[in-house]
């Protein structure tokens, strides 16, 4: 069993900064939107996800010899009215910009990424939807 760990620490009331044994620090803050100025916990959460599907879905489509221009994925969660007030949903849409690739090959690389090789997916209770597109260059 592979255990991993960070630390965090308290910087102001509403100010969290993690650090992993490799010293690696994320900045957090639950401030309101106007004052924000790190990513929050959930919003963390759903950071985690869409980079955690994005790493398998980039070297597979590049192990398929297709050109990655730019990539990015548009996540959205939906939270639960009450305390605590959780992700019911998630929604990841894929974006690939590539002069190469095609719809039906990206979207069995996504769904291989997501339902397969994404442990945060995985840890996730909330239920999990993802689309995706290519745009030529």
């Amino acid at each position: 069993m592979a255990k991993r760990n960070v630390t965090v620490t308290m910087k102001a009331d509403y100010e969290y900064e993690a650090v992993n044994p490799q010293g690696n620090k994320v900045l957090i803050d639950m401030y309101d939107p106007e004052k924000k100025q790190h990513q929050s916990p959930m919003d963390l959460v759903l950071s985690a996800v869409a980079s955690c599907a994005s790493v398998d879905a980039v070297l597979m489509m590049k192990k398929k010899r297709k050109t990655v221009e730019n990539f990015k994925v548009e996540t959205e969660g939906d939270r639960n009215d009450g305390v605590p007030a959780f992700y019911k949903t998630i929604h990841m849409n894929f974006v690939l910009t590539s002069p190469d690739a095609t719809e039906e090959e990206f979207a069995k690389v996504v769904k291989l990424a997501v339902d397969k090789y994404c442990s945060v997916s995985a840890s996730l209770s909330a239920e999990i939807s993802y689309s995706s597109e290519v745009k030529r260059p």
